[in-house]
């Protein structure tokens, strides 16, 4: 509750000066009728009117501050907030080749990157956000959502083996273009994390990139890997061995594809480094965020009134009947 005329309660003041009177009043007063001696009236009992002596100063005083509250205009407030909010639409497209379940990134590059994607989608509250997967072949797991809860558990579910192995870049930036290209969002960004080279699909990589700048969507690429070779399972009978393989990465072909979409391409060789990527594309790619407030209020002096009169009421049926003072 609020006050349209706050500095009226400073009137409530008045009461002290008030209070101080009327208790010097009450120690000087005589009584109507004087006697020689009072002991004989020492156990009589008290009557009602005893109790009752002080109710019109009280009353009076309760009056006041219900005249002042009243005056004060009390009021509550509803209020609302109207978000506009102008969200940026993204689509990331992770390759699940099985050379991403290389341990050069712990526990392996995909888990990382599954990892930082989950918390790189907790921060993005407000956005339209989907998954492109692709290895040989391209498919999206799920469309553009705000359903961050699914896209959670999706991501959970992400595993290499899903479709034909290979590293079909140019698809899976076609595939997220496909996603992206109806949006209405002012922003509309892919964010593509591979370990490898494009050694397939029918699109290639710098034609996707054209494509995608046709519509406005810019392509942060992410190279997963250390530099030299990576630790790689292989299971033989029932163990686990590592061979070491070859990192390729074509960055000559991700930096351009960054490059013509006026985005840019990073370099992730650890999963510190991946996890800084994901927040400096965060920094780079906010949500605009405009908030309207509102606010209705309504007057309620109607009880504070109401409790004033009656404090006046009773207080002029005290005074004027059993309370009533002989001349």
């Amino acid at each position: 509750m609020v006050f349209a005329n706050f500095g009226y309660l400073f009137l409530l003041l008045l009461l002290i000066p008030y209070i101080i009177w009327y208790i010097l009043k009450h120690k000087k007063s005589e009584a109507c009728l004087q006697i020689s001696d009072a002991r004989v009236y020492a156990n009589t009992p008290k009557s009602y009117k005893n109790y009752l002596l002080h109710a019109p100063f009280l009353l009076r005083i309760l009056a006041f501050i219900m005249i002042i509250i009243v005056i004060a205009r009390p009021q509550s407030t509803n209020s609302w907030k109207n978000s506009n909010i102008e969200g940026v639409d993204i689509m990331l497209a992770i390759d699940v080749s099985t050379s991403m379940l290389s341990e050069d990134l712990k526990p392996n590059r995909l888990e990382a990157a599954k990892d930082v994607a989950a918390a790189f989608l907790n921060s993005r509250p407000n956005d339209n956000i989907g998954i492109t997967l692709f290895a040989g072949e391209s498919f999206t797991q799920c469309p553009l959502t705000v359903d961050h809860a699914v896209l959670l558990n999706m991501i959970h579910n992400i595993k290499c083996g899903l479709v034909e192995d290979g590293t079909a870049i140019g698809m899976g930036i076609a595939n997220a273009v496909s996603r992206l290209k109806d949006s209405k969002a002012k922003s509309k960004i892919i964010i593509l994390l591979t370990d490898g080279t494009n050694n397939q699909g029918d699109i290639s990589p710098l034609t996707a990139a054209e494509i995608a700048k046709s519509f406005g969507i810019r392509v942060y690429t992410i190279g997963v890997g250390t530099n030299g070779t990576a630790p790689y399972p292989v299971t033989v009978g029932s163990t686990v061995q590592y061979i070491n393989i070859p990192v390729e990465i074509d960055e000559k072909t991700l930096t351009q594809i960054a490059a013509t979409t006026d985005a840019d391409y990073y370099r992730a060789t650890s999963t510190s480094k991946l996890k800084d990527i994901y927040k400096e594309i965060d920094k780079l790619e906010k949500t605009k965020l405009s908030v309207k407030h509102f606010t209705k209020r309504e007057e309620r002096y109607q009880p504070f009134a109401l409790v004033a009169f009656l404090c006046v009421l009773l207080d002029l049926l005290l005074s004027n009947s059993i309370l009533k003072r002989k001349p």
